[in-house]
């Protein structure tokens, strides 16, 4: 298929990415409608391997059906596995589709009565056709053309256009949604085939909350300073001062004398004396 222009043939730069994304992992199983696009099998009864130039032209081809539906909104792009839903929402985001990540409402596509899930599509694209086959089997009764990424092990039942690719690996499906993405774009003469798209493919992958959190946070936190390392040190004073008893103050009707000192208590108790008149006046008149 893409034998005839130059500019639809495989790059050796897209086959690198392939490769390095393992776009062309299979499964350790293989249906017999996928035998087609298998390359072979890895030694030791390995994981089977994927024809990489059957992906590309069935990627060419998908991107051709896509462009040629003239509302981009008609068309809808389903993933109930989790590490294509991203995927999902970038290609929704930069071609104009709609997204339907997670669980797939029963009825969206034949039940009238659900008017808030309701949709009328008239292309769907499923990431996994296992866990996408409610959605599939209700577009066989609507007449909607099927669109899905196939693994080796798939079963391509009631899908019209199937990628042979890894549709596990987290990498993969975002590559592949990536290069479909990019693909509608050229077509519809959005993006130049000479030049790159500015887009990352990064950004189709799938992350993990966690590690969003963590790539959040800083790596060091700043040091608080302490208010109170910059004060200067109190100096104890070197000698404590005593204050002795008031004076009577002069000139002050019923002002009474200081008290007088008491002897300081001894150790032994035995030998103290008590003395009446070292008790203050009217202390002695109230026991």
């Amino acid at each position: 298929m893409s034998s005839g222009l130059d500019s639809l043939v495989l790059k050796d730069e897209d086959v690198q990415m392939m490769l390095a994304a393992q776009v062309h992992i299979g499964a350790p199983n293989v249906d017999f409608r996928m035998e087609n696009y298998v390359f072979k099998r890895k030694e030791g009864a390995g994981a089977y391997l994927i024809n990489l130039k059957y992906t590309w032209e069935k990627l060419l081809l998908a991107a051709r059906a896509i462009a040629a539906i003239e509302n981009p909104k008609d068309v809808i792009i389903i993933s109930a596995r989790q590490y294509g839903q991203r995927a999902a929402m970038k290609f929704a985001s930069y071609t104009g589709a709609q997204a339907i990540a997670g669980r797939f409402t029963p009825g969206a596509f034949t039940n009238h009565v659900i008017q808030d899930k309701f949709r009328e599509p008239r292309l769907l694209i499923a990431i996994d056709p296992a866990l996408d086959h409610q959605a599939i089997m209700e577009t066989s009764y609507t007449n909607i053309p099927v669109i899905a990424l196939c693994n080796s092990d798939s079963r391509p039942f009631l899908v019209d256009i199937g990628i042979p690719c890894n549709n596990k690996g987290i990498k993969s499906i975002g590559l592949v949604i990536w290069m479909l993405a990019r693909e509608v774009l050229r077509i519809r003469g959005t993006v130049s085939r000479s030049l790159k798209w500015e887009v990352m493919v990064d950004l189709f992958f799938h992350r993990d909350p966690e590690e969003l959190e963590k790539d959040s946070k800083p790596a060091v936190e700043p040091a608080v300073a302490d208010p109170w390392a910059a004060a200067a040190p109190i100096e104890a004073a070197s000698t404590i001062p005593t204050f002795g008893a008031p004076a009577a103050p002069a000139g002050i009707p019923g002002a009474t004398a200081p008290l007088p000192a008491v002897a300081p208590a001894s150790d032994n108790w035995a030998d103290q004396s008590w003395d009446p008149t070292t008790v203050p006046t009217g202390v002695a008149d109230g026991w």
